[in-house]
C-alpha cells in the first residue's frame, strides 16, 4: 500500500530553514562536528541529483535523512512523501487527535523533522526550542505555555523528559498541557516511564528510525498499517507504508531486500497479541568468556541501583575475556566495580560490570541518543 503524495509535506520543505534547519536537513550543522558533517553530507550525495531507483514520480522522493550513525557511519534514507504523509496520519490516528506541536528535537533528524510534518498536516504552527542550546527544563515549559490548544502534544529523547521530570515547574507544566509526549530515540527505562506517569505526564514511548520515517510501535503496539515479523536471526523486520525507499548509493542492501520492508539491527520478541518487546541490538552484544550479553538488562538493572539515573553498558577489549562489560553512569553517589558487582549479584556473573566510571553527563549524539563509540572509548581509556 502506498499513500499519495501529501500536499503538507511537500509544502512544508520551503518552510524546514524556519525551523532551525539551515538549508534543509542534509545541510543542517552537527554540534560543530566537522567530520562527521562531511560524512553525512558525502552519504547524502548533497548537490548530486538522485539515482535511477531513487526517486519515482508517482511518489517523489521528498527528505533525504541521515540515520544517527549511532553505531557506525550515517546512512543517507529516502524518503517519500507518501511514506511521511503515511507516518504522519498513523500516529494521528493512534493519538485521536491533530493538533498544536512544541519542536524540542533537532530538525535535522527524523523525530524533528515528524514534529513538524505533524504540525503541518494539522495546520498548525508549530512552537519552536532552541536546540542550538542545551536542553533547559525551565526554557521547555516557557514554550509549552505559547502552545495554542486544546490538543498540545511533544516528543522528547528520555534524557530530556528526565531533566523535565526533576524540574517541579516543567514536570507539572507538561502534565498539565500536553494531551501526549512522545519519548524515542533511545530505550526509555521503565523507571522512569513510572515516574513520570505518576506524576501525571502522558507518556507515549516509541520505537522506529529514520528508515521507517520515526517512530512505528507505540507503547509496545504497531501503528495502524505496520506489520512485525521476527528473520531466523532473531532480528526485528518492520513492514508498512511509511518504511522507507531505500539507502541512497546502496541500491542493494539487505536491510530494504523486500520492498515495503526494513530488517533492523535490533533483536526484540513479539506476543501473542502483538506486543512487541525491544531487548537490544544485535550489534551492541558483548562477547565476554564465549558469553553472549545483550547491554539492555545491564542497563535496566544499574537505573535500578539507588542514585544511579542513567546508564550505557559496551564491551571493550579485554586480554582475558575478549571483551569486558562496561558500564558509565550517572550518579549521585560513588559506586565501585565491587560494590556493582555486589548489588547486581541477580544477574548472571558474565553480565557484572568488571569496568565502570561516573559522569555527570553521559555522552550523546545530535539525535540524543547515547554516544556509544564515546563511551567505549571513555571506558577503554
Amino acid at each position: 500500500m502506498t499513500c499519495p503524495p501529501g500536499p503538507a509535506v511537500l509544502d512544508l520543505l520551503p518552510r524546514l530553514a524556519a525551523a532551525g534547519a539551515g538549508d534543509g536537513p542534509a545541510l543542517a550543522p552537527i554540534a560543530a562536528d566537522e567530520p562527521r558533517a562531511a560524512a553525512i553530507a558525502a552519504a547524502q550525495g548533497v548537490g548530486a541529483p538522485l539515482a535511477p531507483g531513487e526517486d519515482d514520480p508517482n511518489d517523489p522522493t521528498a527528505l533525504v535523512v541521515a540515520t544517527s550513525g549511532s553505531t557506525g557511519t550515517p546512512k543517507a534514507v529516502l524518503l517519500s512523501a507518501g511514506q511521511l504523509t503515511a507516518s504522519a496520519a498513523a500516529t494521528a490516528a493512534r493519538l485521536g487527535a491533530e493538533g498544536s506541536w512544541l519542536l524540542a528535537l533537532p530538525a535535522h533528524h527524523i523525530a524533528g523533522l515528524q514534529v513538524l510534518l505533524r504540525a503541518a498536516r494539522a495546520g498548525t504552527e508549530p512552537v519552536v526550542l532552541d536546540t542550538s542550546r542545551p536542553f533547559s527544563a525551565s526554557a521547555f515549559a516557557a514554550a509549552a505555555d505559547r502552545v495554542p490548544g486544546p490538543h498540545r502534544f511533544t516528543s522528547l529523547v528520555p534524557t530530556q523528559l528526565r531533566r523535565v521530570l526533576v524540574a517541579p515547574q516543567a514536570s507539572a507544566a507538561t502534565a498539565e498541557l500536553f494531551e501526549a509526549v512522545l519519548v524515542g530515540g533511545a530505550a526509555c527505562p521503565p523507571e522512569l516511564v513510572a515516574a513520570a506517569r505518576a506524576a501525571g505526564i502522558r507518556v507515549v514511548t516509541t520505537y522506529g528510525m529514520t528508515e521507517t520515517c520515526g517512530g512505528c510501535i507505540y507503547d509496545g503496539s504497531p501503528l495502524p498499517g505496520v506489520s512485525v515479523s521476527r528473520t531466523a536471526a532473531g532480528v526485528l523486520a518492520l513492514s508498512g507504508p511509511m518504511v522507507a525507499r531505500g539507502y541512497r548509493g546502496r541500491p542493494d542492501d539487505p536491510a530494504f531486500a523486500t520492498a515495503g520492508t526494513f530488517v533492523t539491527a535490533d533483536t526484540g520478541t513479539i506476543a501473542a497479541d502483538g506486543t512487541v518487546a525491544v531487548t537490544g541490538r544485535a550489534d551492541d552484544v558483548i562477547v565476554t568468556g564465549g558469553v553472549n550479553v545483550a547491554p539492555g538488562p545491564v542497563e535496566a538493572a544499574l537505573t535500578a541501583l539507588p542514585g544511579v539515573t542513567e546508564a550505557v553498558v559496551v564491551g571493550v577489549p579485554d586480554g582475558t575475556w575478549g571483551q569486558a562489560v562496561a558500564a558509565a553512569v550517572v550518579s549521585d553517589r560513588v559506586w565501585t566495580v565491587a560494590t556493582v558487582r555486589t548489588a547486581l549479584s541477580g544477574l548472571p556473573t558474565a553480565y557484572r560490570p568488571h569496568r565502570i566510571v561516573r559522569v555527570d553527563r553521559l555522552p550523546l549524539l545530535p539525535s540524543g541518543k547515547p554516544d556509544r563509540t564515546a563511551v567505549r572509548a571513555l571506558l577503554t581509556d
